[in-house]
C-alpha cells in the first residue's frame, strides 16, 4: 500500500532520429502528436498526475527547455524542477542529478523514472504496477518494469525473472541484450522473459548507494554539476564542465545489470516505445488492405503501407510494405522492414550539414512560433505568431532590415525610440541596426508577415538587449 508520494522523474533527452523527418533536433518525437491528439510528453505528464504522484521533475536538454515549459503550462502542472543537461550523457548521469536534487529535500523519497516518449494504453494497469514497485523500493529494491511479450521481438532488450519476491514480483535473474529472431522465439516459448520497458522505481538513496558502489565517477560528476550549476528562471542549469566529465552510460549498464537489488514487476498493458515508423503502423487502424494512413493521402492497389502527410497530398499506386512520410519540406520513402535504418539517413544528412535534421520550417519559441514561407538571395519571408500576452526580445540586427505586416490581432511595436500599436493590414519598417521589439498586448492571437532583407539572413544575426526568457 502506497503511503508516501512518488516523485516522477521524466527523462526527455532523446533526439528521436528514427522518426525523422517528423522528429528533428529542435522538436523531437516526444513533443509531437504522433499517436493521439496530444504529444507523448503531454501523455506522460497526464499519466503521472494526481495521487500518489508528487509534482514531476523533468530532465531535458537546454534546446528543449521552453517546449517542456509550454507542455507543463498547457496542462496547468507546476514542475518540481526542470533540470537542463548541457550535454548528452545517457540515463545514468541524468538520474544521478535528479536523485541528488531530490535528496536535498526528501531523504526517503521514492522515484519513478520514465521516458517521455512511450505509449502505455492501460493507465490503471500502470498504476497497479507502481503500487507493487513502490513497496519493493521502500525495502531497498531497484525495480524494472517488464512487458509480457506478445510476439518475438528483436528490437527490445529482455529481462529474465528469477526467484519470486512477492505478489507479481520477482528478482531479476539477468538482463538480456536485443536477441536474434530465433532467440526471441525461444524466450517466448519458454516464458519468464519480459521486454525491458526502461521504466524504474527506486528510492533516491538506494540509487545513490549503488552509484557509490559501481559508478563513483558518475556520482562525483553529478554532485559537482549540481554544486556548480545555477538557477535560470524556472530551470536549473547543470555545470557543463562537471557534467561532461561523467561517462555516457545507461542506467541499465551502469547499475541494473550489476546490482543484487534488481527486481522486476510485469505490466499488464499494451506498450510501445515508438522506436520507428513501423511502430506507428503497428499501433494504427489499418484498412482492409493493411494500410495505415495519417493526413492527406490517397492509395490505389496498395497494401501494408504506413503513409503520413503533414501537408501535401500523397498519392500512392501499386506499392506494398512502404513507409512514406511527407512534411512541407521533406519526403521519406523506405521499405517498412527497414524502418530502423532511418537513423542512417539522418546521419548522412548531418554529415552534409543539412538544416532538415535540425528544425522544421515551423520553429517554436517561448513566445509562440515562426514559420519560414519563402527565401532567396538576400531575403526571407516568415509568418510570426505571438501568444496572448507574450513578447519577443528587444533586439537589433547587424546584417538585415525587416518589414512587418500585421494580418491578425494587435501588435505592440517598439521601433527605435517609438512604441505604437498596429492592427490588421498595417505595417512598419525596421532599418538595419535599430532596436525593436514585438509584443501581443491582448488575449487574442497575433499573426504577422515578416520580410527580412540584407546581405546575411540567419537566426544568429540577433543581438538581444533585453529578454523576458533570459536568452540575452
Amino acid at each position: 500500500m502506497i503511503n508516501q508520494s512518488v516523485i516522477p522523474v521524466i527523462l526527455s533527452g532523446g533526439a528521436g532520429t528514427r522518426l525523422w523527418p517528423l522528429s528533428r533536433q529542435l522538436r523531437p518525437k516526444q513533443f509531437l502528436n504522433v499517436h493521439g491528439e496530444t504529444s507523448m510528453f503531454s501523455q506522460t505528464l497526464a499519466r503521472v498526475s494526481g495521487e500518489p504522484f508528487g509534482p514531476p521533475m523533468v530532465v531535458c536538454n537546454d534546446q528543449h527547455r521552453f517546449l517542456v515549459a509550454e507542455e507543463l503550462r498547457s496542462l496547468e502542472i507546476t514542475a518540481r524542477d526542470i533540470i537542463l543537461e548541457p550535454a548528452a550523457r545517457n540515463t545514468a548521469p541524468a538520474i544521478a542529478t535528479a536523485a541528488l536534487r531530490i535528496l536535498e529535500q526528501e531523504p526517503n523519497a521514492i522515484m519513478l523514472v520514465l521516458p517521455s516518449d512511450h505509449v502505455i494504453e492501460d493507465n490503471q494497469a500502470f498504476r497497479d504496477g507502481i503500487k507493487i514497485a513502490v513497496d519493493l523500493a521502500a525495502v531497498g529494491h531497484l525495480v524494472s518494469f517488464g512487458l509480457v511479450p506478445s510476439h518475438p521481438e528483436t528490437g527490445y532488450g529482455y529481462i529474465r525473472r528469477g526467484e519470486v519476491i512477492g505478489d507479481n514480483s520477482w528478482q531479476v535473474e539477468r538482463f538480456v541484450e536485443k536477441p536474434s529472431m530465433a532467440t526471441a522465439k525461444d524466450y517466448l516459448a519458454e516464458g519468464g522473459y519480459y521486454w525491458n520497458a526502461g521504466i524504474f522505481v527506486f528510492s533516491a538513496q538506494t540509487y545513490i548507494d549503488e552509484l557509490k558502489l559501481f559508478q563513483p565517477d558518475i556520482l562525483e560528476a553529478a554532485r559537482q554539476a549540481l554544486q556548480d550549476g545555477a538557477s535560470d528562471l524556472d530551470f536549473y542549469r547543470l555545470d557543463r564542465t562537471a557534467f561532461e566529465s561523467a561517462p555516457a552510460i545507461s542506467v541499465d549498464y551502469a547499475i541494473m545489470e550489476k546490482t543484487e537489488r534488481a527486481a522486476v514487476v510485469p505490466l499488464a498493458t499494451a506498450w510501445n516505445d515508438i522506436g520507428s515508423w513501423a511502430s506507428l503502423w503497428d499501433l494504427g487502424a489499418a484498412d482492409s488492405d493493411g494500410n495505415v494512413t495519417e493526413g492527406n493521402a490517397v492509395m490505389l492497389d496498395a497494401r501494408n503501407n504506413y503513409i503520413r502527410s503533414e501537408k501535401p497530398l500523397i498519392a500512392a499506386l501499386g506499392v506494398d510494405g512502404l513507409v512514406i512520410v511527407a512534411t512541407d519540406d521533406t519526403v521519406l520513402i523506405i521499405p517498412k522492414d527497414r524502418a530502423q535504418d532511418v537513423k542512417d539517413v539522418v546521419a548522412a544528412l548531418e554529415a552534409s550539414d543539412r538544416e532538415e535534421t535540425i528544425s522544421h520550417t515551423r520553429v517554436y519559441r517561448p513566445w509562440g512560433y515562426y514559420q519560414n514561407l519563402d527565401s532567396g538571395d538576400g531575403f526571407l519571408v516568415k509568418q510570426i505568431a505571438v501568444k496572448p500576452g507574450a513578447k519577443l526580445s528587444l533586439q537589433h540586427h547587424r546584417h538585415r532590415a525587416e518589414h512587418w505586416v500585421v494580418v491578425e490581432g494587435v501588435a505592440r511595436v517598439t521601433n527605435g525610440a517609438d512604441t505604437f500599436d498596429l492592427t490588421a493590414n498595417q505595417s512598419t519598417f525596421i532599418p538595419l541596426g535599430v532596436p525593436h521589439r514585438l509584443e501581443n498586448p491582448t488575449d487574442q492571437p497575433l499573426r504577422l508577415i515578416e520580410v527580412q532583407s540584407g546581405d546575411y539572413i540567419g537566426e544568429d544575426d540577433i543581438v538581444r538587449l533585453d529578454d523576458t526568457y533570459g536568452r540575452h
